[in-house]
């Protein structure tokens, strides 16, 4: 695995460093286990002005990786979808996501999309229990799009120290602004509603 990280890094000392980091946006979404934010990261802070233009490829791609995914569970679920899952040990856990997308609809992807869960696991399943379509892009292109974009963000303003900063607390930091993202929309709905 450390060895598929390095390769997935040394695109970024290389002219092809944009493209990569669709493919690897892209694969991650649908089967491949690195996350891209690696690449992003690198990226970003060889080429600090470029930052947000490399969120957006990451989103892009990603989110039509998603699409991906999301046929792979609706047409292809027996012959690929399932192997998928097995490698990320998601067998056995498949009808608790079932029941999770049934009771928390698009919440339950948008945390997936933004957080480090294996974003693959959610695209297949949205495909595999019939999630809308259209629902599910918007949703992961806002959870997608929010994840990337403040990676980029956050390394355009302060360079190499964030990166040890986001690289060390990813994790718990997704997790808080999940918790924080929900907590605003909760707040929206009793305002509003």
């Amino acid at each position: 695995m450390r060895r598929l990280y390095n390769w997935v890094i040394h695109w970024a000392h290389t002219p092809y460093g944009a493209p990569a980091l669709f493919i690897l946006s892209f694969t991650e979404s649908s089967f491949f286990p690195i996350p891209p934010d690696v690449l992003l990261m690198a990226l970003a802070i060889g080429l600090p002005k470029k930052a947000f233009r490399f969120a957006s490829v990451c989103t892009i791609g990603s989110v039509l990786g998603g699409m991906l995914g999301y046929y792979i569970g609706v047409g292809f679920l027996e012959l690929i979808g399932y192997r998928i899952l097995e490698f990320y040990g998601a067998m056995d856990k498949f009808e608790m996501v079932h029941e999770m997308y049934r009771r928390y609809d698009i919440w339950f992807v948008g945390a997936a999309g933004f957080t480090p869960i294996p974003y693959k696991v959610f695209t297949i399943a949205a495909g595999a229990f019939q999630m809308d379509f259209l629902r599910f892009v918007a949703v992961s292109a806002v959870s997608r799009g929010a994840r990337f974009f403040i990676v980029s963000a956050l390394i355009w303003k302060y360079g190499e120290r964030i990166k040890t900063f986001i690289d060390r607390y990813f994790n718990l930091l997704s997790i808080l602004f999940f918790i924080i993202l929900v907590a605003g929309f909760i707040l929206v709905k009793y305002v509003i509603g």
